[in-house]
């Protein structure tokens, strides 16, 4: 064990990935080091790679292993892919979680869904106030956000000074929540900033970032011109949208019912924590059946496609008693994010064969980013001054663009994906090692390791179809009867061939014939005879080579 100090990071999610988020700041001796854990995210499954998976999060071993050197779990903001898996992950760290008050009430509730204590959540009061946890000393700093509350941390160590942004924007008017105060992040950067570890998410974006309040004048527009029933979709946790466009709909002249929970919850969060003052009157949805369609406006969540989603039943024409029509407006105010292309695609086609007219963010009149694009990059850097630049969150293209920013003001940048351990001590922060990271999945209720194995044999089947073999072996070892098998996923009629599963079943029985009873008499021989086959039998038919479970079932003398 070094008794030399040193100040290391070390992302576990988030680093060459958009979601996920989940980094580690250490301070000490090597091998004795006390840490902080910034984020716990998550990201959400596809079909393609991750089937029937709920959940996917950053796996935690590392730091699970050094639990009781780990001082704080810091949640910079309630968005889930910085605060999705905190139910899910706490048991394994069991480490104070500290946040502001509109996100410790949100970590509060992640952790009651899951039956653990809502009290190991600690409130914060916001920059400048600053609390010690061992050998670190944080600072919770505003930061604009599409979210209320979002913070940069201001981490000050024996080893130097940090400046985590999190997820951030330059917004001097975001509508609700703070703006950004360009004098207070001056003033940080003039103590002296070690290493800046940076959100690079729109750092291909060559524009300044616009503000929440210059789309207000475009919604208003929109809610005044409109003919027949309003909808409008968002992300949920996005409470400045969601009050720029009830306000909208309320000046208008139109009532404002919200469809879904997850946008009721995050409504009610805002009003019990005093950051969303002065919202429109809410109409409860079974209140609304009186209301005329044209004096009404309704907030439904699932703007990414979500199926269960309100606008996902909107559009398939069922949910409650509301129906669109021919002349309704759908405004999607909200970016779609990669991978979700093809779910939201289905919805807009579903409202076009309605007669819905819908409007998207093609044209940017009714979305703004809640990242900072490049100029708003350069403006950070040169406010802070940072000794060196660590881009984060952003896929590891994102990463090596912000990388290459910063070297254009002479700054040095260290590209760390997940599993680089950084060393900020040293005169030149680098690279000194790596760790395996990988992934948990939540699925169902139990967490899955990537290599278990549960998820690679779901695509399996899926790709290859499933065959299930039983067969019955004598004390003597011979075959008691014609093998049993039943197909999943697979074509039954073979043209010109007959039924597969009896085709297979019959090849079966005249490979069992032949087979040697030393084979037989071996399980694991049998097995393979059986396995082999069916893929050879299934390429030969149907070109594919299912996935093959044998039921052995031996009789005793």
């Amino acid at each position: 064990m070094s008794s030399q100090n040193k100040l290391t990071f070390l992302p576990l999610g988030g680093a060459g990935e958009i979601g996920m988020n989940m980094y580690l700041y250490g301070y000490g001796p090597v091998g004795d080091q006390r840490f902080i854990l910034v984020d716990t995210g998550v990201t959400f499954p596809d079909m393609d790679g991750s089937p029937g998976v709920d959940l996917i999060m950053a796996d935690p071993t590392f730091i699970a292993e050094r639990a009781d050197r780990l001082e704080a779990i810091l949640i910079t903001h309630a968005h889930e892919d910085h605060i999705g898996a905190l139910g899910h992950l706490f048991p394994r760290l069991q480490a104070p979680v500290v946040a502001r008050k509109f996100t410790a009430l949100i970590a509060q509730q992640k952790l009651e869904r899951v039956g653990l204590d809502p009290k190991v959540v600690e409130e914060i009061a916001p920059w400048p106030a600053q609390r010690q946890f061992g050998p670190f000393k944080v600072g919770f700093l505003p930061v604009s956000h599409s979210i209320p509350e979002a913070s940069a941390l201001v981490i000050d160590t024996p080893g130097g000074r940090i400046l985590h942004t999190g997820d951030f924007k330059l917004d001097p008017t975001p509508l609700v929540g703070e703006p950004f105060e360009p004098e207070v992040f001056e003033a940080i950067g003039a103590d002296g900033v070690k290493a800046l570890v940076c959100d690079s998410t729109n750092v291909f974006s060559p524009h300044p970032g616009r503000s929440e309040a210059d789309i207000v004048g475009d919604v208003n527009a929109l809610m005044k011109d409109a003919k027949g029933l309003v909808v409008a979709t968002t992300f949920a946790s996005n409470i400045a949208r969601l009050k720029t466009l009830a306000q909208a709909a309320h000046d208008n002249g139109r009532s404002v019912v919200v469809m879904g929970r997850a946008m009721n919850t995050m409504i009610q969060n805002g009003f019990a924590t005093g950051v969303l003052p002065n919202f429109p009157p809410i109409v409860e949805v079974r209140d609304a059946d009186g209301i005329a369609r044209e004096n009404l406006f309704i907030l439904a969540t699932g703007s990414q496609g979500e199926r269960r989603a309100a606008t996902a039943q909107l559009a398939a024409q069922s949910y409650m008693w509301f129906r669109l029509k021919e002349g309704d407006t759908f405004l999607f105010s909200s970016k779609t994010i990669p991978g979700n292309e093809v779910s939201v695609a289905r919805i807009l086609n579903q409202m076009s064969e309605a007669g819905v007219r819908v409007i998207d963010d093609a044209d940017g009149r009714y979305h703004v980013s809640g990242h900072a694009n490049r100029p708003d990059l350069e403006r950070m850097h040169a406010l802070l001054k940072p000794e060196v630049v660590i881009p984060m969150h952003g896929e590891h293209r994102h990463m090596r663009a912000h990388a290459e920013l910063a070297a254009e003001r002479q700054i040095p940048a260290v590209i760390a994906p997940n599993g680089a351990i950084v060393d900020l001590s040293a005169d030149t922060p680098r690279v000194i090692d790596r760790i395996e990271t990988g992934r948990l999945y939540l699925d169902g209720k139990v967490l899955i390791g990537a290599m278990d194995g549960v998820v690679l044999e779901r695509i399996r089947m899926a790709l290859r179809g499933h065959v299930v073999v039983s067969v019955m072996v004598e004390p003597d070892g011979r075959i008691a009867d014609t093998p049993w098998v039943d197909c999943t996923g697979l074509p039954q009629d073979v043209p010109g061939k007959g039924v597969f599963s009896e085709l297979l079943e019959q090849d079966l029985d005249e490979v069992l014939e032949r087979a040697k009873r030393s084979a037989v008499k071996n399980d694991e021989a049998l097995e393979k005879l059986i396995v082999k086959a069916a893929h050879t039998l299934g390429n030969e038919l149907l070109g594919k080579k299912p996935v093959v479970t044998v039921l052995i079932n031996r009789f005793d003398a």
